[in-house]
């Protein structure tokens, strides 16, 4: 036996992970305000109509409604019924909602996807922490889901989810600023070759050398990256990343910044 799962949120993650349920078998009840519930899932009113008689409930909508989808979702979830949020939220939102969830003695999970859930759906990898993880975990991975879990409160995997984004977001922000340059310049081509060159040598040497060198170069490179932002300027595109790159660089450059690395 499957059992009940609602999904609340049916955008791009929501609707995948809703389509892949069903195909497993399992009994989906869906609600968003502005999508239509997707071939299988049964169509509710409103997330305590979705929440109603369901097992376990994933909140699949966004940062700014989570609160607002638990406390409608409360007044509907029946005994012993899980709450995992799935949003991108900050970790003390995180713990907010599982403070609240405790209030009414409702198990809760903090949910992260790892991962871009379009061509991977329930496949996608997630990292559960908080006191329902090992139960959101019991109850997708048969499914065909990837529910990692991770000992410790709600917010902790949400913190290993933006860690993570600080990494990826951020290369990707520098990325696309660099190429915009380079083709303002006319030579795109030829940086995207160096961007793939030096991605695909990385490795822990490459991680210790940028940040190493980070710290005992600050001076020259922010003088370095000054320029690069001046440049930027003059061929027309926004240095973003380049002045948030000098600035950061200005910082560790100040005496002391380099003791308090750790």
């Amino acid at each position: 036996m499957t059992g009940t799962i609602a999904v609340l949120g049916l955008g791009e993650a929501g609707s995948a992970l809703a389509r892949d349920l069903v195909t497993a078998g399992a009994v989906v009840r869906g609600y968003d305000p502005a999508i239509s519930a997707v071939d299988g899932v049964v169509p509710t009113g409103s997330e305590a109509d979705a929440a109603r008689g369901a097992d376990l409930v994933l909140s699949v909508n966004s940062a700014s409604a989570a609160h607002q989808a638990l406390a409608a979702g409360l007044t509907a979830l029946r005994d012993g019924a899980v709450w995992a949020d799935l949003n991108t939220a900050s970790p003390g939102t995180k713990r907010e909602l599982a403070t609240l969830a405790a209030g009414h003695r409702i198990p809760f999970a903090d949910v992260a996807i790892m991962a871009p859930v379009p061509g991977r759906g329930l496949r996608v990898p997630m990292l559960a922490t908080g006191p329902a993880a090992d139960a959101v975990a019991a109850t997708l991975n048969p499914l065909g889901a990837a529910v990692e879990t991770m000992p410790g409160e709600a917010g902790l995997a949400a913190e290993r989810k933006l860690l993570r984004s600080v990494f990826f977001k951020g290369m990707s922000a520098a990325v696309v600023e660099a190429l915009q340059a380079a083709r303002a310049a006319g030579c795109e081509d030829w940086l995207r070759k160096i961007i793939v060159g030096e991605l695909t040598a990385a490795d822990a040497a490459t991680v210790n050398r940028l940040v190493d060198g980070s710290y005992r170069h600050a001076v020259r490179r922010t003088a370095e990256m000054a320029a690069a932002a001046e440049m930027l300027g003059e061929l027309g595109v926004q240095p973003h990343v380049a002045a948030a790159a000098r600035d950061q660089l200005r910082h560790l450059a100040t005496p002391g910044a380099g003791e308090r690395r750790g």
